[in-house]
């Protein structure tokens, strides 16, 4: 006799139940009708890269999350760790098939062998949308906008919107005298947030020293808005740093934009925010959650001129930001918003033995050729153990075809089809009968187009 194996999942990871997977899905939809409203289009990438493609692009502490192996070829390979280095490969390889700017999105899983914690797990489903072929404070905006527009389609409540420019914290080094400490310092100001100001001065004093660090700490810290904020920095870089009024004048083009559609009120400028991937160069964001800061960032990115050059020598500025979705939805469930997903199938027919089977599914056909959703019970067995077995599903109707060979009737091609419809509503224990498949496709659209309002047969 052979051992069981025990069932179970590698820490990180976790199964989907058709409840969380339906919640998940209903918000991907939301998600992607507002990307497509913003002009963006789908892509998929392969999950399995070349180890060379990935590596030493996020930076020291992303390689050492990369789950990588040998395959049985011998090829050195790894599992993406985000959506952007896959996609700065797929625009080198198919430059020539592409148009420019281009504008995707990419809804897909990603792994990082990282540690786990409440929202974030080693598997992980990723949203990214970008726009690349292009360096101009429009593209900036629109990401901005379109994060702004989707927090608002997803009803999470009031959000803030923190953004940043790279090329700032860059000449405020330089003008420091410490340009070599960029990546150490941006990853230790990355990690503000999670460990506090005293501890962040504490490791950039190793760093850099007590004086430096304490002239960081006051660049990164902002001002009661965002103007006043923008003159310090410039101020601490130089009054006469070109290349930081630039990044200036970028940032105050960005907030026009955003000012000028309304969305201003959420979007704040924050000098911490320096994003600790290598290849940011541009302007970053971060947006959080006002009723859950804790939780994290539930949607970051930023400009990344400079990645696409690893892999072609055309040049290929890009912008974009990605959305955790499996954090987002742990924060929506922890806030009581969880996404409410339409019922999956809004019908069951009910097999009782009395009807023929084919007659059973042709009626299941025809709701289907009408846009309901519905499937027959397999096997005749009691009224309640299909009752309960809908209410299980969540199946708000029961189609009661019992003892109605009377209600038959033959079709132009001297088939039988039924005439009545007897729908259950297995939440109020209440049936009524329509006198005619149109009255009854007609009662379940508006169900599903009004699932709190339930209309008698009489009004129909």
């Amino acid at each position: 006799m052979s051992t069981l194996i025990e069932p179970r999942v590698l820490k990180g990871f976790r199964d989907y139940l058709p409840s969380a997977e339906l919640a998940r899905a209903a918000l991907t939809d939301k998600l992607e009708a507002t990307f497509r409203s913003f002009g963006f289009v789908p892509i998929d990438t392969p999950a399995l890269e070349y180890a060379e493609i990935l590596l030493g692009k996020g930076g020291g502490e992303t390689d050492k999350q990369v789950y990588r192996f040998k395959d049985n070829g011998g090829r050195d390979v790894a599992l993406r760790f985000d959506l952007t280095v896959p996609f700065a490969r797929f625009m080198a390889e198919h430059y020539n098939e592409l148009y420019l700017p281009f504008r995707r999105y990419h809804i897909a899983k990603v792994w990082r062998g990282e540690n786990t914690q409440r929202g974030r797990y080693r598997e992980f489903m990723q949203c990214d949308f970008d726009v690349v072929g292009t360096d101009s404070a429009s593209a900036d905006a629109d990401i901005v906008l379109t994060i702004a527009t989707a927090m608002q389609t997803l009803e999470v409540g009031a959000v803030r919107i923190r953004v940043n420019h790279r090329g700032l914290m860059n000449r405020f080094l330089a003008a420091q005298g410490i340009s070599e400490k960029l990546v150490p310092v941006l990853r230790i100001i990355d990690k503000q947030e999670k460990i506090g100001p005293d501890e962040t001065r504490e490791l950039l004093t190793q760093e850099v020293g007590r004086p430096l660090a304490d002239r960081i700490i006051d660049f990164v810290t902002p001002e009661e808005d965002s103007s006043k904020t923008l003159g310090k920095m410039l101020e601490l870089c130089g009054k006469d740093d070109a290349e930081a009024q630039a990044a200036a004048n970028r940032l105050s083009e960005v907030f026009s934009i955003v000012n000028a559609c309304g969305l201003g009120a959420s979007v704040y400028l924050d000098p911490a925010i320096t994003r600790g991937l290598d290849y940011y160069t541009g302007i970053v964001f971060e947006t959080t959650l006002v009723a859950m800061p804790e939780i994290g960032s539930v949607c970051s990115g930023g400009r990344y001129n400079e990645l696409a050059s690893l892999y072609t020598t055309k040049e290929l500025p890009g912008v974009g930001a990605a959305i955790g979705l499996d954090r987002l939805l742990a924060a929506l469930e922890a806030l009581g918003k969880r996404e409410q997903a339409q019922p999956l199938p809004l019908v069951l027919i009910i097999n009782d033995g009395s009807v023929a089977l084919s007659l059973l599914h042709k009626e299941a056909l025809r709701l289907r050729q009408e846009g309901i959703s519905c499937e027959v019970f397999p096997e005749a067995k009691k009224l309640p153990q299909q009752y309960s077995y809908a209410e299980r599903k969540n199946i708000p109707f029961a189609l009661l075809f019992q003892n109605i060979e009377a209600g038959h009737k033959v079709d132009q091609d001297n088939e039988p089809h039924l005439s009545k419809f007897p729908l259950r509503d297995l939440k109020e224990r209440q049936t009524q009968e329509f006198d005619s498949f149109e009255k009854l496709v007609l009662f379940l659209r508006n169900f599903r187009a009004n699932p709190g309002m339930i209309a008698s047969s009489t009004e129909l």
